[in-house]
């Protein structure tokens, strides 16, 4: 019997690694550790089917060293010690290198008998955890440690992976035949692996394990049998197609015109699909661009919930999100910042808008009082209300207006200060 796909496929060097580029990209700091042949003791963090296993074999690989793999679910301290006790120092004068995933499971009393090994040298340890190391893991073992936390792999660098499985079984299973692939089954496949490369390649593998040859020697990788496979339904959502962007400008429309219920169907389209990204960025654009500062709070709150819809991941992340589109949907609106930054950088590229005043030029250097640079500057606060009358747009756009107050309870508060403190100039 063939072993999974995720094994055949599994990469040989860091470059062949999707994903993982805050850790593996040039000149990130486990990428330079690696290439050094340097192997200290490591806790690898995150989610299952992200890399942590084929990077230690890489690092085993690369350093010529023997990999010894654990799992800490039905491992023993025995089973340490009897690895230990077949080395050779004539042979493996580095000692030995100890991948032992789920360390999480080990209890205090096991995890206190690595820390012998790990300080005499016998034992380089590469531990993999699903579990936050600083709450699992025994302190003595962590502070001999360096924690890289492995995230979860975007949709679009699993689709990478899958084209690459499709390569494989194709000429594999089918090599005598014209494989056609539906881009929307191979979308729906990375959408509905949550950020996991090895559920991806599963699921591609049942397809291929379902597919039959038609009588014209073809073979397609349908999105009807992913949906089966993956065991979810797909919408249709082609992320770089109309779909994609119809379902976000109708979210973004439903939160804009204040319905909330529209505002939840949409989310509720974006999680099915697995476009946790999407989700995340569009609410922070509406947080600024719709409700802006008629509730200026609510960038504030949104952005909480974006970081823990990040890190908590699908499905618990669609809480977070609902209570930020629930929030934006219902907040008071204003569009007075976008209109006034779009209306100033229109200013920018399309007219001469002139150079700085003298007087709001840099004036913190000898010789600037010969430029005649921030000699008549006034400052605001040596006047009441800490505010006093001078221009401060260059000369040929020194007229210009573009900030517009909002008719919110927000905006007409601030426009009634404004007009108060130039009343009594």
């Amino acid at each position: 019997m063939l072993t999974p796909l995720a094994d055949r496929i599994r990469p040989k060097t860091l470059d062949d690694i999707v994903g993982q580029e805050h850790l593996l990209g040039t000149d990130k700091l486990l990428r330079r550790i690696i290439e050094n042949n340097e192997v200290p003791n490591m806790i690898f963090y995150g989610p299952s089917g992200v890399g942590k296993t084929t990077v230690a074999n890489i690092i085993a690989s690369k350093t010529g060293r023997t990999l010894h793999k654990l799992n800490a679910t039905n491992a023993s301290v025995s089973d340490i010690k009897q690895i230990v006790s077949t080395l050779d120092s004539f042979l493996a004068p580095e000692g030995v290198l100890l991948y032992l995933d789920e360390i999480q499971h080990f209890n205090k009393k096991q995890q206190q008998a690595l820390l012998e090994f790990m300080e005499n040298g016998k034992i380089t340890l590469i531990a993999s955890t699903t579990e936050n190391p600083y709450f699992y893991v025994y302190n003595a073992v962590l502070s001999r440690s360096v924690v890289f936390e492995f995230k979860p792999v975007s949709a679009d660098e699993i689709e990478t992976a899958i084209k690459r499985g499709i390569n494989i079984l194709s000429d594999e299973m089918f090599p005598d035949y014209d494989v056609q692939v539906e881009n929307d089954a191979v979308v729906h496949i990375a959408n509905t692996a949550n950020g996991d490369v090895r559920k991806a390649l599963n699921t591609l593998e049942a397809v291929y394990m379902a597919m039959r040859p038609t009588p014209d020697n073809k073979v397609v990788l349908s999105l009807e049998l992913a949906e089966q496979a993956s065991q979810k339904k797909a919408l249709r959502y082609d992320k770089d197609g109309d779909s994609h962007y119809d379902i976000l400008s109708a979210f973004q429309k439903s939160v804009r015109g204040s319905d909330p219920d529209a505002a939840i169907h949409y989310l509720a389209r974006l999680i099915s699909a697995g476009d946790l990204q999407s989700i995340c960025r569009r609410v922070l654009v509406m947080a600024s661009e719709d409700i802006g500062l008629a509730y200026p709070q609510a960038i504030t709150i949104v952005k909480s919930c974006v970081d823990s819809a990040l890190q908590l991941g699908l499905p618990e992340a669609r809480i977070p999100l609902a209570e930020a589109v629930l929030l934006l949907a219902t907040a008071p609106k204003s569009n007075s910042a976008i209109c006034a930054i779009d209306a100033a950088l229109s200013d920018i590229k399309n007219i001469d808008t002139g150079d700085i005043p003298l007087h709001l030029k840099d004036s913190h250097y000898k010789g600037s009082e010969t430029l005649g640079r921030g000699l008549t500057y006034k400052y605001p606060h040596d006047y009441p209300d800490h505010y006093v009358t001078q221009q401060y747009l260059p000369d040929n756009i020194k007229d210009k207006k573009y900030y517009k107050f909002g008719d919110n309870k927000t905006e007409a508060a601030a426009r009634e200060y404004w007009n108060k403190i130039q009343k009594n100039v």
